[in-house]
């Protein structure tokens, strides 16, 4: 995965939205692991997944805990379950987070691909 080099936010959001491939994005979807869950599976980061359980360490809703509902591959953010904001128009909807931001509390569903992960 080739970084920019560059300090400037524009050429940094370049990046990030354009030249970087869907396929290397998996490194930016990663995000803590507990004290728990890292002495137990000897890892300090994960790729969030849709069905892990997560806390939000910064931002406004900092201290909130909630399942991962969707994962955005794109914008590369995280949508969690009751962190909404109330639009002009009256409606609710979900704020995208940065799973940098986030901390795995529980892991959802450990399939076999997950389970190699985890064992490695």
């Amino acid at each position: 995965m080739s970084v920019p080099k560059s300090k400037q936010p524009r050429k940094q959001r370049r990046w990030l939205f354009k030249t970087i491939k869907l396929h290397e994005r998996h490194k930016l979807l990663r995000a803590t692991l507990s004290k728990d869950l890292r002495k137990k599976y000897g890892k300090r980061t994960l790729r969030v997944r849709k069905g892990d359980k997560v806390k939000i360490m910064r931002g406004d809703f900092r201290g909130h805990v909630g399942k991962v509902l969707e994962v955005d591959m794109k914008r590369c953010r995280i949508k969690i379950e009751g962190v909404k904001i109330k639009k002009a128009s009256g409606a609710e909807v979900l704020v995208p987070i940065n799973p940098s931001n986030v901390m795995i509390v529980e892991l959802g569903e450990v399939d076999d691909v997950r389970k190699k992960i985890l064992e490695r």
